[in-house]
């Protein structure tokens, strides 16, 4: 490690979120995962998965082995300031699509025009099929 390590702002390492450029926060520490994005034996969706946020906790829950907490020497490039580290990750909801009822009756229509053809075939079926002499 370094001896004067560099000190990061949260928002420096978030922006670093991609599998090309991935950097990690672990009790106080900022690490460049990139390099092991591929090894990584839960993928690299995990690693992706932690950033933007504190993600001590997402580590320690996993229960790393030692040999795997030695690794993380070789990627530590600073410390966070933890001034900068907001308090809690603020959730933002997922997108939805708005109702739009004017859209409503193009999709029913389009339905119907593609089911009662169907409808219609299936109950002539059903009529010819139960009306036939035996």
């Amino acid at each position: 490690m370094a001896a004067d390590p560099k000190v990061h702002a949260f928002e420096e390492v978030a922006k670093h979120n991609k599998t090309k450029d991935c950097w990690l926060i672990i009790s106080g520490k900022v690490y460049d995962v990139t390099p092991f994005m591929d090894d990584h034996p839960g993928g690299d969706e995990v690693l992706l998965s932690a950033t933007g946020k504190d993600a001590t906790n997402d580590f320690e829950d996993v229960g790393h082995s030692d040999s795997a907490r030695e690794m993380m020497d070789k990627y530590y490039i600073g410390e966070i300031d933890m001034a900068t580290v907001p308090l809690k990750r603020s959730y933002i909801p997922p997108q939805q699509a708005q109702y739009n009822p004017e859209k409503t009756s193009e999709f029913v229509i389009k339905i119907l025009q593609f089911l009662v053809p169907l409808l219609i075939l299936g109950l002539a079926f059903g009529v010819r099929h139960y009306t036939k002499e035996k």
